[in-house]
């Protein structure tokens, strides 16, 4: 599953790309991780949301904790209570410059990324939600994944060609369903020695 992305562009490129309006003053890092804020496309609109749906949890007392981010929704789960609702109603677009993965050793792992070839942004399918926690939310959405990342994940985001975004986001639920497909065509492929567990503080405008 997806828990880091990079998406490398500001809010006007991104509207740019998508034909969407930015919406004013919104930024976000250029790396992503699950509860923070991230770009979204919906309903015409590049929009900052937080990356990940809030599950309630309690503790052992019964006592309520800080809500986990739910950030990946599995196409088999897209019909379940969890996500219906937002699947049915309110889909939209993620940015992406290119997603990791944790590769090697629990403990030494290191970011494996994954970017189209030539694209410096591409589409990844979401669903999205308002929230009492974080105010508007988004999740992507997984599929089985590609021969070029099976030695890493058995899972990856549904990434969107250009003709299928309009589809994603106005289509109904059965013609969306179909969009949720593993991507047939090559990735590139960057193995670095950057720890997983590291953070940077970029921030885009």
């Amino acid at each position: 599953m997806c828990n880091l992305y990079r998406m490398k562009a500001s809010a006007q490129e991104v509207g740019h790309l998508f034909g969407a309006v930015p919406v004013e003053g919104a930024n976000v890092g250029t790396e992503v991780y699950p509860g923070y804020p991230g770009f979204v496309v919906a309903g015409g609109q590049v929009r900052r949301m937080t990356w990940g749906f809030p599950l309630a949890l309690k503790g052992k007392q019964g006592q309520p904790l800080k809500p986990k981010p739910v950030n990946n929704a599995r196409e088999d789960k897209l019909r379940t209570s969890f996500w219906r609702d937002s699947f049915e109603r309110r889909r939209c677009l993620i940015p992406v410059s290119a997603w990791a993965e944790a590769e090697g050793e629990k403990g030494r792992m290191t970011r494996t990324w994954y970017s189209l070839p030539g694209e410096e942004l591409f589409a990844v399918a979401g669903l999205w939600r308002p929230t009492a926690e974080w105010g508007d939310a988004y999740s992507m959405v997984m599929v089985e994944g590609c021969p070029s990342m099976a030695d890493v994940h058995d899972r990856m985001p549904v990434v969107l060609a250009g003709e299928d975004r309009a589809r994603w986001l106005n289509g109904d639920p059965i013609e969306a369903f179909a969009l949720c497909r593993t991507w047939a065509n090559p990735l590139a492929v960057d193995r670095t020695q950057d720890r997983w567990a590291s953070r940077t503080a970029n921030v885009v405008r």
